[in-house]
């Protein structure tokens, strides 16, 4: 039995399965998944897991080298926007229009639908390399 970290065993299998650049999505509920990826539906109830429940969990198990946010949610949803921020510090986002971020969807080893009712709370990771995260450690 599994006592700490990310208990979700669909979760759990992705994230093991993550290599340098693959990238995987956290969303909002609203979020059209393509049929092609991966589900990780997380959702039970309107805010419930929140959006930043789940990225908090996520950063600590992978290794981040990029983020991309939509632009609408620097000014649609300013204070989602400022607290992904400070989750995702020290990176700095790259950010595209939302249409565009729906269109790289397609790409994600994974896709984890939350039950986040903000608009435009969706973001993209893309995982770096351990051996670079590990020397720049020290």
């Amino acid at each position: 039995m599994k006592k700490c970290g990310i208990l979700n065993k669909q979760l759990s299998e992705v994230i093991a399965g993550l290599g340098c650049s693959d990238m995987i999505i956290i969303c909002d509920a609203g979020l059209p998944i393509p049929d092609e990826c991966e589900r990780i539906d997380l959702a039970l109830m309107k805010g419930v897991p929140t959006f930043f429940t789940v990225l908090e969990a996520l950063m600590k198990e992978i290794v981040v080298e990029k983020a991309i946010l939509a632009t609408e949610c620097k000014e649609k949803s300013s204070s989602f926007h400022n607290e992904a921020l400070e989750k995702i510090n020290p990176l700095k986002p790259e950010y595209m229009p939302h249409e565009e971020f729906k269109k790289i969807c397609k790409n994600a080893k994974a896709i984890i639908r939350t039950g986040e009712f903000t608009p435009y709370a969706n973001i993209a990771l893309i995982c770096g390399s351990l051996y670079e995260s590990l020397r720049k450690e020290g």
